[in-house]
C-alpha cells in the first residue's frame, strides 16, 4: 500500500490530547492517515523529513485583509517616513513617477500620525506635492483616509448638498473647512470612485499576499469583510479567490466574511427562517460554510464602532487628550438590531466588530438576543478585536459561548500609544488574553493586517509576555502560556471560525496542513525568532526556507527519484 507523503521530524505537536506529540504523519489525498505505528509497512511516494525541526498545525490567522494588504504592497509606504517632511517627499515622488498619467491615483499606506507627534498632514501641503493627481492615503487602522483636494472635489465635499454617509465624518477646521482626514464609513466615497477593482488585480493582490503568508507558516486566514461597504474591493470580490484557487496561486486557504452591505433581504417559504419567511443573506440562500476546503463562506462581518488609535471607538469614558470625544457607534442600535437578527436567523454567524466598550456592550446584547430568539449555529458569533473590555463584559462574553479575535500583535508596536488613548486606568482592559479563557470565551489568534503585521510568532510571544516596544507590561495578569499562544492561532482559531472539524488540530481525517518550526514554540525563549523552516498545505509545500536555512533538512521518494519539493 502507497500513501502520498509520510512527513517526519524529531518533534510533531498535534494539539491533539490523545495523541499530543508523534514523530512522522501519514498524508493520501490532502489528508492525514495516520501516524507513528499506524504508518509501519506502508510505503510513502514522497518522504520529507526535517530533522530537528518541530512542527505544529498550519497557522490560522483568524481576522486579516488580504485583498487590502495586497492591493497596498505597491502602495508608497507612510511607515517607511519618519518625519512629515519625509512623507511629502515621498508623495511628491510617487506623483512625479505618475506624470505619464495624468489621472492616475497616488495610494499611501500605513499613515500613523503617532509617527508625527499626533500631526496630520497639511492639506495645502499635500496639494503642493501631488499636482492634479488625487490622494488616498490609508491611516494604518483602516479607520481613517487622508486625502488632497483634488480627492475631496471627486468625492463632491465642496458641493452644497453634499452628506456625509452614517457612520462617517469629514473633519473640518475652525473655518469648518475640510481637512482632508476622512474617518470611517466616508472613506467609502473614496472607494466607490476605485471600484470595482479588477479581477486580475485583485487575484495579483492575493497572489503577492498569500505567498508572503505562507513564508510566515500561514496555511489559512479569515478574510473579514469582502464585497461591499468600505472594506470591500468588488461585488464580485469571491470570484477572485476562487479564480487565484483555481490558477494554483492562491497559497492559503481563504475563509471569506461577507460584508453586512453584501448582503440582500431574502424572501422564502413562511416556514423558512424560524418561521419568519424572510432573512438576510446572499442570493440563493447560500451561507456560512459553502465553498471549498480552498476557498469557503465564514461568519458575516458587521462593523459597530472605529478604531482606538483613531479615537472614533464608542467607549463609556472619555479618550484622554480628545475632551468630551467618546467615539462614536457608526449606526443606530435600532437598526443593527433589524439587520443582525435577520441575518442571524437566515443561517450566518455574526463577526461583531466591536473596539470599545460602549459596542462591546451593543455586541453582546445583539448576540444575545439572536441566540435567544433562534438558538445557537454551528459556528460560535464572534467579537472582533473586544479592545477595551471591561470585567463584566469578559464574564458575560463566557456566559454566551462566543469568540473573540483581540490582537497580541498589537501590544508591541501599538500598546504605548493606545494607552495613551484611554488612561492608565483602563490600560489593564486592553487585549486581553488570561481572563478571556478563564472565562470560557474562545480566544482566536489574529493580525489584522495591515493594521499589524502578519508575523503569528511575533503575536504569539506578546500574548505570553505583554510588552510593549518601550518595555512597559500591559496587562501584567493577562499573559498566556507558550501552549496557549499556540493554540490561538491554531486550534482555537479553528473553533472559532467554524472549522476545527478539518483544522486546528492533526488529527486523522483533518486536512495535512502543518508549519514546520526551526524549534519548539512551547520552550522557546522567544517565539518571534523561531524561523519558518516551510509550510504545508494539503501536505505539499506552499513555502520552503530549507535551503535559506540550509542543512538538517531532507526530501526523498521511496518509490521514485529522489526530486525536490515544489511551491504548490
Amino acid at each position: 500500500m502507497h500513501i502520498d507523503v509520510r512527513v517526519q521530524a524529531r518533534e510533531i505537536l498535534t494539539m491533539d490530547p490523545a495523541r499530543p506529540k508523534a514523530s512522522r504523519v501519514g498524508i493520501l489525498n490532502g489528508r492525514i492517515v495516520g501516524f507513528d505505528g499506524d504508518l509501519d509497512g506502508i510505503s510513502a511516494r514522497e518522504v520529507l523529513d526535517f530533522g530537528d525541526a518541530c512542527i505544529t498545525p498550519g497557522l490560522i490567522d483568524a481576522h486579516c485583509h488580504t485583498a487590502w494588504w495586497g492591493l497596498g504592497l505597491k502602495s508608497i509606504d507612510a511607515g517607511e517616513c519618519p518625519t512629515l517632511a519625509s512623507l511629502y517627499d515621498a508623495i511628491e515622488a510617487g506623483a512625479a513617477a505618475l506624470d505619464h498619467e495624468p489621472d492616475a491615483w497616488i495610494h499611501v499606506t500605513g499613515f500613523n500620525q503617532a509617527l508625527y507627534d499626533g500631526a496630520y498632514p497639511s492639506l495645502a501641503r499635500l496639494d503642493q506635492v501631488t499636482g492634479a493627481h488625487p490622494l488616498y492615503m490609508r491611516h494604518t487602522s483602516g479607520h481613517a483616509a487622508v486625502v488632497n483636494t483634488e480627492t475631496l472635489q471627486r468625492i463632491g465635499a465642496f458641493r452644497n448638498d453634499f452628506e456625509v454617509p452614517t457612520g462617517g465624518v469629514l473633519r473640518l477646521d475652525e473655518n469648518n473647512a475640510p481637512t482632508g482626514v476622512l474617518e470611517e464609513a466616508a472613506q467609502g466615497l473614496v472607494q466607490a470612485l476605485l471600484m470595482p477593482y479588477s479581477q486580475d488585480a485583485l487575484v495579483d493582490a492575493i497572489e503577492a499576499a498569500t505567498s508572503r503568508y505562507a513564508a510566515e507558516g500561514i496555511t489559512s486566514f479569515s478574510e473579514a469583510g469582502v464585497g461591499g461597504g468600505w472594506i470591500g474591493h468588488s461585488p464580485i470580490e469571491v470570484a477572485a479567490y476562487q479564480t487565484a484557487a483555481e490558477r494554483g496561486v492562491l497559497h492559503a486557504r481563504a475563509q471569506l466574511l461577507p460584508a453586512i452591505d453584501a448582503l440582500r433581504p431574502l424572501q422564502a417559504h413562511a416556514t423558512d427562517f424560524h418561521g419568519r419567511g424572510e432573512g438576510r443573506g446572499l442570493e440563493l440562500g447560500v451561507r456560512f460554510g459553502f465553498g471549498s476546503d480552498d476557498v469557503s463562506f465564514g461568519h458575516v462581518k458587521v462593523f459597530l464602532d472605529g478604531s482606538l488609535l483613531g479615537a472614533t471607538a464608542a467607549v463609556t469614558e472619555d479618550f484622554c487628550g480628545h475632551e468630551h470625544n467618546r467615539g462614536y457607534l457608526l449606526d443606530d442600535p435600532v437598526h443593527y438590531q433589524e439587520r443582525v437578527l435577520a441575518i442571524y436567523r437566515a443561517g450566518w454567524p455574526l463577526a461583531l466588530h466591536a473596539i470599545g466598550d460602549a459596542a462591546i456592550d451593543l455586541a453582546l446584547d445583539l448576540i444575545e438576543e439572536a441566540q435567544r430568539l433562534y438558538g445557537l449555529l454551528r459556528a460560535p458569533c464572534r467579537i472582533e478585536h473586544f479592545g477595551i473590555a471591561r470585567p463584566d463584559q469578559v464574564a458575560r462574553a463566557g456566559h454566551l459561548r462566543i469568540a473573540v479575535t483581540p490582537q497580541a500583535g498589537f501590544i508591541g508596536p501599538l500598546g504605548d500609544q493606545i494607552v495613551e488613548r484611554v488612561g492608565e486606568e483602563r490600560a489593564d482592559w486592553l487585549y486581553r488574553g488570561r481572563s478571556i479563557i478563564d472565562a470560557g470565551v474562545i480566544l482566536a489568534g489574529s493580525s489584522d493586517l495591515p493594521v499589524s503585521d502578519n508575523n503569528l510568532r511575533r503575536g504569539m510571544q506578546s500574548a505570553v509576555d505583554r510588552l510593549t516596544d518601550t518595555g512597559r507590561l500591559l496587562g501584567a495578569d493577562e499573559g498566556i502560556t507558550p501552549e496557549e499562544a499556540l493554540r490561538t492561532h491554531t486550534e482555537w482559531a479553528a473553533a472559532a471560525t467554524g472549522q476545527l472539524h478539518d483544522k486546528g488540530t492533526l488529527q486523522t481525517g483533518k486536512l495535512a496542513d502543518m508549519t514546520v518550526l526551526a524549534s519548539s514554540p512551547l520552550v522557546s525563549p522567544d517565539i518571534a525568532a523561531i524561523a519558518v523552516v516551510a509550510t504545508i498545505l494539503g501536505g505539499k509545500i506552499s513555502f520552503d526556507g530549507r535551503e535559506i536555512l540550509s542543512g538538517g533538512f531532507a526530501a526523498h521518494s521511496e518509490t521514485t527519484p529522489s526530486r525536490k519539493a515544489g511551491a504548490r
